[in-house]
């Protein structure tokens, strides 16, 4: 299975009533090249000023993005792309940032590429070093800036050091 790191920005705490603003995603592999950033515009007309700033965007930038639907078909499109094995979802907060992916997956395409399940990078660590207080965030390299692309790379290399230098076992490609 191929991992894909993901992290998003919104500008509310939900899916369809907020929206998701950008999000980047990294293959997890040696070098992390294989990557993909999008910036979407807006689907409702609510928003959270504090959600927002996190990302450091306005609203008026925000509504210059890219259409949601065109998007998400390219990430789709880049997903395929990376071979015939699903990919893996994994992230640093899934259970926001799956919630956001998931939903305008099956909204705007009816379906979600990488299916039903997603996995915690903080939960791998916890469970690796058996001690359920310990935080993977020190091994992150790339600085956790609230870019989306930033973020997803700190988080793939955290992910490639307990696989490299820790034993977690990552199942190959297929």
């Amino acid at each position: 299975m191929t991992w894909i790191m993901v992290d998003i920005e919104a500008d509310g705490p939900i899916p369809g009533d907020y929206s998701m603003v950008s999000f980047g995603a990294v293959v997890v592999e040696p070098g992390l090249t294989r990557r993909f950033q999008a910036r979407l515009r807006p689907i409702s007309e609510r928003w959270v000023p504090e959600a927002l700033a996190v990302s450091g965007l306005t609203r008026e930038q925000t509504l210059a993005f890219d259409d949601a639907a065109t998007t998400m078909q390219r990430f789709a499109d880049w997903l395929a792309a990376l071979g015939r094995d699903q990919p893996r979802f994994v992230s640093d907060n899934n259970g926001f940032d799956w919630q956001f992916i998931n939903w305008y997956f099956h909204h705007f395409l009816g379906r979600n590429p990488f299916g039903h399940s997603s996995t915690n990078l903080g939960s791998l660590y916890k469970g690796l070093v058996k001690d359920t207080r310990q935080n993977f965030k020190h091994l992150r390299r790339t600085p956790h800036t609230h870019d989306p692309l930033d973020d997803a790379l700190g988080n793939a290399e955290a992910l490639l050091h307990m696989q490299r230098d820790m034993g977690l076992y990552l199942p190959p490609p297929t």
